[in-house]
């Protein structure tokens, strides 16, 4: 055993001999191994990253919700005429109030499967206090909200029963709220003070990651920012869209004397948030209530359905067919690598005709010189592989501080790309060595 370790490991030793003095050469035959690994690695730290962000969407929209918002065909009149048979045009007008608490509640009354439903209505106002001022979205919710979105709380409780029957001014807050207004205090107990109405902070939500792709088509939005309080504590004490009011009416007529109106959100909710007990009746809850909200706003389609859950899994099985792509392109840049070892290696062995006959009318077997340009092109691919990896991870972190683009690097693709390399050396670098054996050695000494 000791003698072949120091018989081959002599032809190895010539192998590496050869690399380094031949450098330049050497560098560019790993060139390809090199941006191959590297590619791989990057290309799929880029898939993971995309996969973990889907996840984390799905998560932060909640498992098996469905969401229902006003559509741009807003509540309010629709008018469309006929024609009689007199050749009279009569006008057929429809009236709808567009989204409503009521239709929330009969969501969640009528519909079978149906696990938890909460209605959302949001306003822009400033929240001041001790002189501070900062814009803020205020939500009106009911405790369902949190558990749709798995939204926790860092500091308080949810909302009483009484607190959400009564409308009463209590709020619970997002983080930034906390430390503009109350710094490194607990808020809870203490008042904020929004448009003219003073809530009393009851909770504050924990800080939770929110990725900038997230859209608010799919019901995910940070809270950070927000102020929830309970819904009918809008209703009755911010604004109900669904109210006529006296000076909304003096206001629209004298704006339809100088200019046309623009179109007002007469929706009393902006959105409807409905969970379904199982995911394999997504589609078919989302069909009834459609149908459902169809008769109740008299077959006017002024409202859309949404299930972002499975946007979300569309995308996902978008972007794993993409990740498919870049990871065969990555490997194929790899064979390619293989195949550059693979002819400069053969060019190699034209080289050195001359060295191989010295080495074969010395004593050096076949098996010798197999193992000498084996070695060689092992060495190479290996060494392109370590370099690869290095590079590999440099440019997916290159490409997430300048792009923005959230980019996973796995144990898994590094053993891959490197373990690929060294397979594609000993496999490229074998017919070489082949032919390098083959030689015939009173031909080689002549050359």
């Amino acid at each position: 055993m000791k003698k072949l370790i120091q018989r081959y490991g002599h032809d190895i030793v010539i192998g590496i001999e050869a690399i380094f003095t031949n450098k330049i050469k050497s560098l560019l035959t790993a060139l390809g191994i090199i941006f191959g690994v590297a590619a791989v690695i990057s290309m799929l730290a880029i898939g993971n990253g995309a996969e973990h962000e889907i996840l984390e969407q799905i998560k932060m929209v909640g498992v098996n919700n469905i969401i229902i918002s006003p559509s741009q065909a807003s509540a309010g009149i629709n008018e469309n005429a006929t024609t009689s048979e007199e050749g009279i045009q009569v006008s057929n007008k429809k009236f709808s109030k567009g989204l409503t608490l009521l239709d929330a509640i009969a969501i969640e009354d009528v519909i079978p499967g149906v696990n938890k439903v909460s209605p959302v209505i949001s306003f822009n106002y400033s929240a001041i206090l001790d002189g501070k001022s900062k814009p803020v979205v205020l939500e009106g919710i009911n405790n369902n909200y949190f558990g749709l979105f798995n939204i926790s709380l860092q500091y308080g409780e949810l909302f009483t029963k009484s607190q959400m029957g009564k409308g009463v001014p209590v709020c619970i807050i997002g983080e930034n709220i906390k430390n503009v207004f109350f710094n490194h205090e607990n808020p809870v107990g203490k008042h904020i003070k929004c448009g003219q109405v003073w809530l009393q902070v009851v909770g504050v939500i924990e800080k939770r990651d929110f990725t900038a792709s997230a859209s608010d088509e799919f019901g995910i939005s940070s809270t950070d920012n927000k102020i929830f309080t309970p819904v009918k504590t809008i209703l009755m004490r911010f604004k109900n869209r669904s109210l006529v009011r006296a000076d909304e009416v003096e206001n629209q007529g004298n704006s339809r004397k100088n200019t046309q109106p623009a179109k007002e959100n007469m929706n009393q909710l902006d959105k409807i948030i409905v969970q379904v007990d199982k995911t394999e009746y997504l589609s078919a809850t989302a069909q009834i209530i459609s149908r459902m909200l169809l008769r109740r706003h008299n077959k006017l389609f002024d409202f859309e359905v949404t299930i972002p859950e499975l946007l979300l899994k569309q995308q996902q099985h978008t972007k794993n067919i993409f990740n498919i792509v870049l990871g065969v392109i990555a490997g194929i840049s790899l064979i390619v690598g293989g195949i550059g070892i693979m002819n400069i290696m053969l060019a190699s062995v034209m080289e050195r005709i001359r060295e191989i006959g010295i080495r074969q009318a010395i004593g050096a077997s076949r098996k010798d010189i197999i193992i000498q340009f084996l070695s060689e092109s092992t060495i190479i691919s290996v060494s392109g592989g370590i370099i690869g990896i290095i590079l590999g991870i440099a440019l997916s972190k290159t490409i997430m501080f300048i792009f923005d683009i959230k980019t996973i690097i796995s144990v898994f693709s590094i053993i891959i790309a490197f373990g690929v390399s060294v397979i594609i050396g000993i496999t490229f670098g074998y017919l070489p060595a082949k032919r390098a054996s083959d030689q015939d050695p009173v031909n080689s000494l002549r050359y």
